[in-house]
């Protein structure tokens, strides 16, 4: 996500953040387990993302990212992660604390959590002929193998009201990039929210990630990510296809997929020149430009 928001910052200021809430490791675990609060570290990374590029932004920025490193209590904690918590106690409202901590940043945008409680995250998953389950976010995220299956525990959370009616309101959503099975897919599993990127009246884009990991999507090509979210959503229309052609193994197989979705496929160079599997901002903005202006559409506002 924060990709894909480090390019939306550049077109426009209606721009909200919906985040996955089922991190269990390093700070937001420790924090979430502790404080029984949800796990901030998500919503800390999109806020970042949101900070613009002048001094004041790439400070907070970067004071949001810093973790202590010691031998006591503090180690390995985010600084973003203890004031978004310390603003939650002091105000009793989630979207509340995450609004100030925006104010705070000067962000362009705003971050909402997906759901209004920690989520944990299972997955059935096969290595070989080898089926077997894995639970937790972070073990989700960082186990080698092929998910066929994904639900969220528990398996009906409230959805965010604010989260729905940003989906309801906006022009466009943006599906992705990120972990496939541990943050992108989520969002379509809390009934509330699910049903909301079916109603809206928004054009909805997925931007494919830059090529399958060594864990949670090993040996999937594009296709396969696209193929995985039809079958946790198989009503879902999504209108465009968002993808960088050095990390399509089968292109015709990627454009059969989309269309099975409704949508249509956009290939754009959106990767660093570096190498890297790390998205250009600059690039990204230019291709979703390219998307909105292939439906005739002003930017608007935008859910990701």
């Amino acid at each position: 996500m924060a990709a894909s928001l480090s390019a939306l910052r550049l077109m426009t200021e209606n721009l909200t953040a919906i985040v996955t809430v089922a991190d269990d490791g390093g700070s937001s675990g420790r924090l979430r387990e502790e404080l029984h609060v949800l796990p901030p570290g998500d919503l800390r990374m999109a806020l970042a993302a949101l900070c613009d590029d002048s001094q004041w932004g790439s400070t907070w920025s970067a004071l949001l990212q810093h973790r202590f490193t010691s031998a006591g209590d503090l180690n390995n904690h985010a600084v973003g992660n203890l004031l978004i918590v310390a603003l939650w106690e002091l105000l009793g409202d989630t979207v509340e604390g995450l609004d100030w901590v925006g104010k705070l940043l000067g962000a362009r945008g705003r971050v909402l959590p997906m759901a209004s409680v920690p989520l944990s995250i299972e997955a059935d998953m096969v290595v070989g002929n080898q089926p077997f389950t894995v639970k937790g976010q972070s073990k989700v995220a960082s186990t080698a193998g092929h998910v066929t299956n994904l639900r969220l525990v528990p398996n009906d959370p409230p959805a965010c009201s604010e989260s729905v009616e940003a989906v309801m309101d906006a022009d466009w959503v943006i599906l992705g990039p990120g972990s496939w099975f541990s943050s992108v897919m989520p969002h379509l599993l809390v009934p509330e929210l699910a049903r909301a990127l079916h109603e809206t009246t928004a054009r909805k884009c997925v931007t494919m990630n830059l090529g399958s990991s060594e864990s949670e999507t090993l040996g999937m090509d594009a296709s396969d990510l696209l193929a995985a979210l039809r079958q946790h959503s198989p009503d879902l229309r999504i209108d465009a296809v968002l993808a960088d052609p050095s990390s399509v193994d089968d292109t015709d197989a990627l454009i059969d997929e989309a269309a099975a979705l409704g949508a249509t496929v956009l290939f754009r160079q959106v990767r660093r020149g570096d190498g890297t599997a790390r998205h250009d901002s600059l690039r990204l903005a230019a291709a979703y430009r390219d998307v909105f202006d292939d439906f005739l559409g002003d930017v608007g506002t935008i859910s990701s």
